[in-house]
């Protein structure tokens, strides 16, 4: 006598099970009836996209006994969980658990001064690590010239500058075009200090206040908004409100993604 499943197909004509293979990303298989292999790259309700190697992505629905894994036929299912979010520096690369610092590279970044190179750590000072990179500060950009040709900027030596307030017919931009080294890479911001670099609303104001001229930028901001006039405690309270990268003026953030990427280009 034919046994029968519940539906009333015959044992005998049902396939045989296969195994469940959840759709775990970077999991390789092909699909089945075609001659497409992949990754998984993402899975959702219903479909799981391939990459192939050479980068070509496709979606395919999750079809039982749809694919192969190893030569066995296998049915994908979704993951039992999402794969956790990778964690991220302030500057919001893919941070490296772990990593430890890269020796020191010949080449540098140097930027204006003390608060330019403390904002620079606080958001880019993992990945600065990782890839060797030095940041010095100059105190002012007027002896930039000298500064350049005391560090001899070569194609594995190279020199990334930092620059406030570099707009056209500025000081700055007139010591700034007298560097002509190919070895080095002279980039700026327009605000007159790095405070403004900071976007207003990370720190619960509406604006950076506009300050006369003839009067001391930064204490002349300690006053407009009513902060003690101690510059040095008013650096530490902005500081204190940058978190990443978020928090800063998308000017600013291009300017020294830009200058990593000349100085650790490789040779």
């Amino acid at each position: 006598m034919r046994e029968y499943s519940p539906d009333l197909t015959p044992q005998w004509k049902r396939p045989k099970p296969v195994p469940e293979v959840p759709a775990d990303t970077d999991l390789v298989v092909e699909v089945a009836g075609t001659d497409f292999c992949g990754a998984v790259v993402a899975c959702e309700a219903g479909t799981v996209t391939l990459e192939d190697r050479f980068g070509k992505r496709r979606v395919f629905p999750l079809e039982p006994r749809g694919f192969l894994l190893e030569g066995a036929v296998v049915t994908l299912t979704r993951p039992s969980r999402a794969p956790a979010a990778p964690l991220r520096t302030a500057s919001g690369s893919v941070a490296v658990p772990g990593a430890r610092a890269r020796v020191a590279r010949a080449g540098r970044i140097y930027v204006e001064g003390r608060h330019d190179a403390e904002l620079v750590e606080r958001v880019w000072g993992d990945d600065l690590r990782i890839e060797g990179v030095v940041v010095e500060y100059l105190e002012g950009v007027d002896d930039l010239p000298a500064v350049v040709a005391d560090f001899g900027p070569a194609r594995d030596a190279r020199l990334g500058v930092l620059v406030d307030h570099l707009v056209p017919g500025s000081k700055e931009s007139r010591i700034a075009a007298s560097v002509t080294s190919p070895d080095v890479l002279v980039v700026g911001h327009p605000y007159v200090d790095v405070w403004q670099a900071v976007k207003p609303s990370a720190l619960g104001i509406p604006a950076w206040p506009q300050i006369p001229r003839g009067q001391d930028w930064k204490t002349g901001v300690c006053r407009a908004l009513g902060w003690p006039e101690n510059t040095g405690a008013a650096w530490q309270h902005i500081l204190s409100r940058v978190r990443s990268y978020k928090d800063l003026e998308p000017v600013l953030l291009g300017r020294v993604e830009e200058l990593i990427d000349f100085v650790t280009e490789p040779v």
